[in-house]
């Protein structure tokens, strides 16, 4: 089997290092598939010169602009009109402190080219008079600052997750060997992803999004971590039973691996679901997780398996389980919550409720000027320009006419209210470009209302885009893709569970309480994200990702601990099953949850603000399926209600079992 898979490996290498060939950042890789922004920049690419990358250089000095900054200021439009497109003199501010004009050239068709267009125009500007400010800004420099924000990501986020997992694995076995393999095994799978990807790309014709590729590396190392713990402490408890390591490892596959297929089976379908999602970047993000868990799963159940056996029982080296050995006896850390286990569960569940109420104050309106931890200089250029240059022009945006109707277009845009000038651009294959600028600062309510009174009046045919119109699409493709992906990804991982619990009740439950704990996570990380670190809104497609992935994950520990009670309450009963079940899988579904909450809390080492909030809020979630929702709310609930809980299973009220030596009955408690 190992040699088998280091014969896949050195085939597949190929293709995972031609990931880069299918990943892109455009605006219509990321856009809502029909939307009216979308329509446009397609167009555009039909209408000759229509795609010039622009900039505006504004430059400003508080107290007002000193000749020698007016004589530096056309120095350096000289000699930037030498080199690209500059049609405009310096326009002065009518208080005096600024001057302002736009630089163009033909589009580069990639981001490399337009990022050498933004250094270089920054180069020239740099050389000013002391205290003289200059910012360079626009729409490629806005581009161009992204893509730095994204630049070597991957690289800097898979080393990030391997150092991390890394450390975690090492406190958690203390074995200076038994670490390397599960992560050296999961970075097969990311790599077996990878050229999943390269491949359903290329021929589906999808578009990698660095987002997509950054989130899929760190789904496949947490999940991959968490079915190799799960493994290993199930091996380790079946090499005190078995001499053999082959048939300690058969055991052990045989206990855990349905489960492992059944929760990364729910994680790949509730992923599968959002290929279905309008936004492009959300359906993206679907396919390309549902692949890399899917190969993680094929890897943590073949390779890993016939690795650890390979190496024998040496490989827990210093803490080799011995046969006929018992494992050493850890404190019943969740003993108090099965003494009454309703109440318990009530007080769990009411601090998720208390936390879940955050999502009340919950604002999926982040503007693109708060997108970056730390802002840029193309944000700070459009903050400037609004200061100097009030009510005198904003983010232009761009129609798209036939070119018939140009004309009334054009007086229907300029009749406009906030509506400063509209000017045909450019006219080729029959369609017609018209320059719209609004009066409204970028990603303002007054440039959406704008955007809303154009489409509503523009002739049949004419359509809005531009950065302002994609945020509008953005913002309703997004809510309606929430109200879309929730009921559907929730049902499907519904008849999942109840195909695998066979339980109508137990599945329900399961389902609720993952809900609940999606809700506490975006809840609280809402009001950290406005109280303590200051942020302006979340991305909107945040609370159908976050859904997503809690649901799914959460769904997964669910499965764990669930499926051990399965195991053995027709013998035990399914008050000592759930309570012996939470003290062998507490330990490893914590384990499992803290490295999985880590790998994801990488994304929030990232100097942009999406990431960070996914990072965090499922980060949150995660510790809170793990640490509080599993043990101290499913387990107390699957106790107290124990003789509905597996219906409508014929052995839902479990015949009355005979008493287990090392499992104390709680005074005044029977086995049921």
């Amino acid at each position: 089997m190992v040699a088998v898979w280091v014969l896949l490996l050195l085939a597949v290498f190929p293709l995972a290092a031609g990931l880069g060939d299918v990943q892109s950042d455009d605006a219509t890789d990321q856009l809502p598939g029909g939307a009216e922004s979308t329509l446009v920049h397609q167009i555009e690419d039909r209408v000759p010169g229509s795609e010039d990358d622009e900039l505006i250089v504004v430059y400003h000095r508080d107290g007002g602009l000193a000749d020698g900054d007016k004589q530096a200021v056309a120095r350096q439009h000289a000699a930037l009109a030498k080199e690209f497109k500059v049609d405009m003199p310096p326009v002065p501010s009518e208080d005096g402190t600024a001057l302002m004009y736009a630089v163009g050239q033909p589009a580069s068709g990639n981001d490399a080219g337009v990022a050498k267009f933004v250094e270089r125009v920054r180069g020239v500007t740099a050389d000013r008079p002391s205290g003289l400010q200059a910012e360079v800004t626009g729409p490629a420099a806005i581009g161009a600052d992204v893509d730095a924000v994204f630049e070597g990501i991957d690289t800097t986020l898979m080393l990030v997750t391997v150092i991390v997992v890394a450390f975690l694995l090492i406190i958690t076995y203390r074995s200076p060997f038994l670490w390397l393999v599960p992560l050296l095994t999961v970075g097969a799978a990311a790599y077996l992803s990878m050229a999943l990807v390269r491949v359903v790309a290329g021929a589906l014709d999808l578009t990698v999004s660095t987002q997509s590729s950054s989130i899929m590396i760190v789904m496949v190392f947490g999940a991959g971590t968490d079915y190799a713990l799960l493994i290993v402490a199930r091996y380790r408890e079946q090499l005190r039973h078995h001499r053999d390591v082959h048939a300690a490892m058969r055991a052990a596959l045989k206990s855990v691996g349905p489960a492992i297929l059944a929760s990364g089976s729910t994680v790949a379908l509730g992923l599968g679901c959002l290929f279905v999602a309008d936004m492009n970047d959300i359906s993206g993000i679907g396919v390309f997780g549902a692949l890399g868990i899917l190969a993680t799963l094929v890897t943590m159940l073949t390779l890993f398996p016939a690795v650890l056996t390979a190496l024998g029982r040496k490989v827990f080296w210093p803490r080799v389980p011995a046969l006929a050995s018992t494992a050493p006896a850890g404190r019943d850390w969740w003993r108090w919550v099965f003494a009454r286990p309703m109440r318990s569960a009530g007080a769990s569940a009411l601090a998720l409720g208390l936390l879940g109420l955050g999502v009340l104050g919950l604002s999926t309106d982040l503007r693109e000027a708060d997108s970056f931890t730390n802002t840029p200089e193309s944000v700070t250029g459009f903050a400037t320009l609004d200061r100097a240059y009030p009510g005198e022009g904003g983010r232009p945006f761009t129609v798209a006419t036939p070119t018939d109707q140009v004309t009334r277009v054009l007086a229907v845009a300029r009749a406009t209210d906030k509506v400063v000038s509209a000017e045909t651009e450019r006219e080729g294959n029959g369609w017609s470009l018209v320059d719209v600028v609004p009066a409204a600062q970028p990603d303002s309510d007054a440039e959406a209302a704008v955007i809303k009174r154009l489409r509503a009046d523009l002739p049949p045919g004419a359509l809005v885009g531009g950065e302002g119109a994609e945020r509008v699409d953005v913002q309703e493709a997004s809510a309606a893709d929430t109200k879309l992906m929730i009921p559907l990804v929730l049902a499907v991982v519904l008849l999942v569970l109840f195909l695998l619990l066979r339980s109508l009740v137990a599945s329900l439950l399961v389902g609720a309480v993952v809900v609940l704990s999606w809700l506490a996570a975006l809840g609280l990380g809402s009001l950290l994200f406005e109280h303590v670190l200051g942020f302006g809104g979340v991305e909107p497609t945040l609370p159908v990702l976050g859904f997503v992935f809690l649901v799914a994950f959460g769904v997964d520990y669910a499965i764990f601990l669930v499926s051990r009670i399965a195991e053995d309450r027709k013998e035990l009963g399914t008050t000592v099953a759930t309570r012996r079940a939470v003290r062998a899988t507490a330990p490893v579904i914590a384990s499992a949850g803290l490295v999985l909450a880590a790998t994801f809390a990488v994304l929030a080492s990232l100097p942009f603000v999406p990431m960070v909030e996914m990072g965090v809020v499922v980060a949150v979630g995660v510790l809170l399926q793990t640490l509080l929702v599993a043990p101290a709310l499913l387990a107390p609930m699957m106790v107290g209600l124990r003789r509905w809980i597996w219906w409508p299973s014929r052995a839902a009220d479990d015949p009355q079992p005979a008493a287990v030596p090392d499992e104390p009955v709680l005074v005044g408690e029977k086995r049921s």
